[in-house]
């Protein structure tokens, strides 16, 4: 199955759906150090020209408008969920659509590394067209590898991590990305779990 991965970012979700047996074809605006195809163009372009291939298809819309996070910071970023979703309902095909917590998405799952495992504490909202849930409750009970708190990384430097930023990447899966790629991306876990929900 073809999954067409839009505002794909450096292919932390692209991977999980990877390993779950997709074909991925990525498309965002701008450059990127992609893993698997990828074509640089706006995302209703991308749509148009590859949506015919694709069986599935998973959009990440820029989170900034919607982030309970960067408080004031967030006026004057696009709020393209609504007409993402409204584009992605018009093809007919399964879709995802992931974003952050304060994003306007309907009856969406919150998932968290530490469900999967890491010792990541990232909650990401996913939007789908096809039933999902949850698959266990978060446990914070851990130290999360979390490089922009610094009582996190004083914590972490007791432990002997010297590289919070590494550690960081290495933990949520995506050794491969940059420190700026990895603050906006998705643990390949979340996807590939996800994937393997997609109706065949």
């Amino acid at each position: 199955m073809v999954l067409l991965d839009l505002f794909c970012g450096a292919g932390g979700c692209a991977t999980g759906y990877a390993q779950a047996g997709f074909e991925i074809i990525g498309i965002d605006v701008h450059p990127k150090r992609f893993p698997f195809e990828f074509h640089q163009m706006d995302w209703r372009d991308g749509l148009e020209e590859f949506g015919g291939r694709a069986d599935v298809i998973h959009a990440s819309p820029p989170c900034q408008a919607y982030s309970r996070s960067l408080g004031h910071f967030t006026s004057g970023y696009p709020e393209l969920v609504p007409d993402v979703r409204e584009a992605l309902t018009g093809t007919g095909k399964p879709y995802i659509i992931e974003n952050v917590i304060g994003a306007p998405l309907k009856n969406p799952i919150m998932l968290c590394g530490t469900m999967f495992g890491l010792d990541v504490r990232r909650h990401r909202l996913f939007e789908t067209s096809f039933p999902a849930e949850v698959p266990m409750k978060c446990n914070h009970d851990g130290l999360s590898v979390n490089p922009y708190r610094a009582s996190t990384r004083q914590k972490l430097r007791e432990t002997g991590i010297t590289n919070i930023t590494r550690a960081f990447l290495e933990a949520m899966e995506v050794p491969w990305m940059r420190e700026r790629e990895g603050r906006e991306a998705i643990p390949p876990k979340y996807t590939r779990y996800l994937g393997g929900l997609v109706p065949a």
